[in-house]
């Protein structure tokens, strides 16, 4: 009993710990993003978004990259992918899962994941203006 006390309490800590990794990261992407919204202003299309969404997924593919090569640390590519891009751009995210289904050759799958990403979304973006309006 007090053995699997001991595992569950290192185990809440490690997760606390990851959180924290994550949460850092996270603000500074949130950060940098808003950053990237001041310094690229336009009226006319949204280049800012567009910027942030490449940058993201760059650094997103070089982090998991590193990190599957063992050349980063487990808390390293959570701080750098999950938090840092993760507040930046979720869109490296969405860039990497595509990538990861179509290394697998699951092409049904990244056609469903990428089209009904972007229609659904289009969809609860449009329900959810509807909404509030």
């Amino acid at each position: 009993m007090v053995g699997s006390v001991r595992k569950g309490l290192k185990s809440s800590s490690m997760e606390l710990k990851n959180m924290i990794w994550v949460g850092l990261g996270g603000m500074l992407g949130a950060v940098a993003r808003y950053f990237f919204g001041l310094l690229i202003k336009s009226a006319t299309f949204p280049y800012a978004t567009g910027v942030v969404n490449i940058v993201g997924a760059l650094i997103m593919g070089v982090v998991m990259g590193l990190a599957i090569k063992g050349q980063i640390s487990p808390n390293l590519r959570l701080f750098l992918a999950t938090g840092i891009c993760g507040g930046f751009t979720t869109f490296s995210a969405f860039a990497w899962e595509n990538l990861e289904l179509l290394q697998q050759q699951r092409y049904g799958s990244f056609l469903v994941y990428t089209l009904g990403t972007l229609a659904l979304g289009m969809a609860a973006t449009t329900i959810g203006y509807l909404l509030a309006k």
